[in-house]
């Protein structure tokens, strides 16, 4: 039986983003990719259910039944149709809150995965993932951690354009980045016809091809109205465009991290250390990026 599972975080190479639709759901088009660094799930044998947070940022996030986690273990229990022994579940969270990185839906899934290896072997990976689905935008692709292209609201997945090991840093100011917020900023901005899908090879190369692919072809729609709701995304995003070792810098998600892809291991992590002597205010996290391994 497996008793911890880990969480990847979620970076969106790119984000293209439509307007609302008669829902006000917006359709996207992202390439998904998913860190070595992440948060760390694990279950114990109980008397009663419970749930708990440790970790850097356990403390900032609400432990109620409205956390991803407890609505995957209730649509879990729903699943299973069965008797379950109550469980303790143990969040290590180790990513920064509000923060684009897909922590709460990769909490989720990881919750599911760790819930079907320890309590419902037999439950079918469909049942996962329609369970993930209902959880949110990020469910589906945050399920599994791997490489993926989301599109329509985030639920229709279709494979990635083959994809080196990609050097990377992330970078969060540790202030929030609301979504919410920021979607209603974007729509209050601008017109949007942004989510199509652009051109991308079958697969690439190198990191530098990657990098001046996305610099071309692709954009995040979310990074002006982030940055203008919150100036120090901005700083981040100069900061990082601005260091030798950065071959491309962008937002992910509604922010507020950013990273920098780099040429290989030695590159990121001198960025590392100059960004930790400098901005020692800020989370700064060296990665590997494509399908999310932690160690």
């Amino acid at each position: 039986m497996r008793l911890s599972a880990f969480a990847p975080a979620k970076v969106n190479l790119f984000l293209h983003v439509g307007g609302p639709d008669f829902e006000g759901y917006h359709p996207v088009s992202s390439l998904m990719v998913f860190a070595d660094v992440g948060d760390g799930l694990s279950i114990q044998a109980a008397d009663a259910p419970g749930f708990e947070t440790t970790g850097l940022f356990g403390a900032a996030i609400p432990a109620g039944d409205d956390n991803l986690v407890m609505r995957a273990a209730r649509a879990f229990h729903a699943a299973a149709r069965t008797p379950l022994p109550p469980f303790r579940l143990l969040l290590d969270k180790r990513l920064p809150i509000a923060a684009g990185l897909g922590g709460g839906s990769s909490d989720a899934g990881a919750a599911l995965r760790l819930l079907r290896d320890a309590l419902a072997p037999n439950l079918s990976d469909d049942a996962l993932e329609a369970m993930a689905a209902s959880l949110g935008a990020d469910g589906a692709a945050c399920l599994w951690g791997r490489a993926v292209m989301a599109e329509g609201r985030g639920e229709r997945l279709s494979p990635a354009p083959g994809l080196p090991v990609l050097h990377a840093v992330l970078v969060n100011p540790l202030v929030p980045s609301p979504t919410g917020a920021v979607y209603r900023a974007y729509d209050a901005a601008v017109a949007p016809e942004g989510e199509a899908r652009p051109w991308m090879p079958e697969a690439f190369e190198s990191a530098e091809e990657v990098a001046a692919w996305l610099s071309v072809a692709t954009r995040n729609d979310l990074e002006a109205p982030a940055v203008a709701l919150e100036p120090r995304i901005g700083e981040v995003l100069d900061v990082l465009r601005d260091e030798p070792e950065s071959l491309m810098a962008r937002m992910s998600g509604s922010g507020a991290t950013c990273f920098a892809l780099c040429a290989g291991d030695i590159e990121a992590e001198g960025l590392v250390e100059r960004l930790e002597s400098m901005r020692p205010d800020w989370w700064v996290r060296r990665c590997r990026l494509g399908d999310g391994k932690g160690d």
